[in-house]
């Protein structure tokens, strides 16, 4: 019998990608509101400058970042390559914006044209690609064997510590999912990212395309929860509350199809991995009943899972890229700022947002989560824990200026708001008391769908 260990330590299977999907991306909720396309943050003119060519060896990759506000462009002039796993187009331009950092593959060699300024660009030949491959053709037998007894796929935890290339492995593994005719599900439980929405939420999409060399998935349609913080520890009850959710309506999606079902599931997590951290991803584990977790360069982790998980879950220690870059505080809260506007605006500017007034009296605001309170001082049976699930009802004022809002699906304030999914999302542009009325940046027109708001923690300054 072929095991996990014996596929990861065979040689590159790298011809197992003979198969294309070219289905639909499936709508796991409708949406009521056009967001546009989730994107990076903003679009600067391609500087004039000479372009570099490099030519690539079998088995070898082209690492470079773009250069603080500017751009680049990559094109593939013979061979073949991919980036995380998407194949590039021969004599097709693909632009970058600022701040990206990009890795090109090739299985075979090819040659690539570069433009624009870069802080650095270079050919290596150290990746743990060969890895990646075998760990996917590993999960790809689990799926095939899911396929013939209708059972359920694999479910894939991918952690580590920050800055290892989590999103990175886990956008490769769902495009060579994608590329064998797969329809994974891709969950994000990083709330300090927000792949799926926006930084502050959780959540998840049924993947039928591979990704766009430069956009990403395309999140039309993504199953989206409001957390409304940066980190899973400034409110640990309601970030469990809501992985559970969000694992809930998975199995529900799941159950609704035989392919869906046995393709899987390939969840990002956060790079809290100490405390309180750790404990969230047991959780996790538990919550989606996970067969597989990969642990990105941390031994220690990967010790601690061994010994508290049980032996049915296969825990495997991977290597991260030399290409991955360590990011600072003053980075990651660009990244933010960044993955907030290109929610709005799109990668080339190519969004337009609307703006306009809401009546205090047209909406009702929220917030998760109560200020604790001693045990002595709660009603008789609540606990203090309760309290950070609790829906507190905002008054509008001047201190929501700035906040980003979550649109809830929730049509009255009987629903379970905090575990609804959102529509979209606002951000509070100017608030005036006199009037009763605050203006919002929307990326739709007036009406909004649903008039119940939730604030989060995040800000963003709409300054172009």
């Amino acid at each position: 019998m072929v095991t996990l260990d014996s596929i990861l330590s065979a040689p590159s299977l790298s011809n197992l990608f003979l198969r294309f999907c070219q289905e639909i991306i499936f709508v796991c909720w409708p949406r009521n509101l056009d967001f546009g396309i989730l994107a990076s943050s903003f679009c600067l003119k391609m500087a004039e400058e000479e372009s570099q060519e490099f030519k690539l060896k079998v088995n070898s990759e082209l690492r470079f970042e773009v250069e603080h506000k500017a751009s680049a462009e990559i094109e593939m002039i013979e061979g073949s390559g991919e980036m995380f796993g998407t194949e590039l187009a021969k004599n097709k331009k693909y632009a970058f914006v600022s701040g990206s950092k990009v890795a090109i593959y090739t299985w075979h060699g090819c040659v690539l044209k570069l433009k624009g300024k870069t802080e650095v660009a270079y050919v290596s030949t150290e990746t743990p690609m060969t890895v990646y491959v075998n760990t996917h053709a590993a999960l790809e037998q689990m799926r095939s064997k899911a396929e013939e007894d209708s059972t359920r796929g694999p479910r894939i935890l991918v952690v580590g510590p920050t800055d290892v290339g989590k999103s990175t492995l886990c956008r490769l593994l769902t495009n060579y999912a994608v590329r064998l005719g797969r329809s994974p599900v891709l969950a994000d439980i990083d709330v300090g990212q927000g792949n799926m929405g926006l930084p502050g939420t959780i959540g998840a999409l049924v993947v039928e395309r591979t990704a766009d060399i430069e956009e990403g998935f395309l999140n039309t349609a993504p199953l989206v929860f409001h957390y409304g913080h940066k980190s899973p520890n400034d409110n640990f009850q309601l970030y469990n509350m809501l992985v559970l959710r969000l694992a809930e309506i998975i199995n529900v999606r799941c159950e609704q199809s035989k392919k869906v079902n046995s393709s899987g599931v390939i969840i990002n997590t956060a790079g809290w991995i100490r405390g309180a951290g750790y404990e969230a991803l047991k959780q996790a584990a538990g919550a989606f009943e996970v067969d597989v977790i990969c642990v990105l360069d941390q031994e220690r982790l990967y010790n601690q899972l061994k010994g508290d998980l049980p032996d049915f879950v296969k825990i495997v220690l991977l290597p991260k890229s030399g290409g991955v870059v360590e990011r600072s505080q003053a980075i990651r809260a660009d990244s933010r700022d960044s993955r907030i506007r290109e929610y709005f605006y799109g990668l080339k500017n190519n969004l337009f947002p609307h703006t306009f007034d809401v009546k205090f009296n047209d909406v009702k605001i929220f917030k998760i989560g109560a200020p604790s309170l001693p045990e002595s001082c709660l009603p008789l049976g609540m606990k203090s824990q309760d309290s950070q699930t609790k829906l507190v009802p905002l008054v509008p004022a001047m201190s929501l200026l700035h906040h980003v809002l979550s649109v809830s699906a929730a049509t009255t304030v009987d629903h379970d708001i905090v575990e609804t999914n959102v529509l979209g999302f606002l951000v509070v542009t100017n608030v005036d008391m006199d009037k009763s009325v605050f203006t919002v940046l929307s990326p739709s027109p007036r009406p909004l769908p649903q008039t119940i708001l939730l604030v989060m923690d995040i800000q963003f300054m709409d300054i172009k």
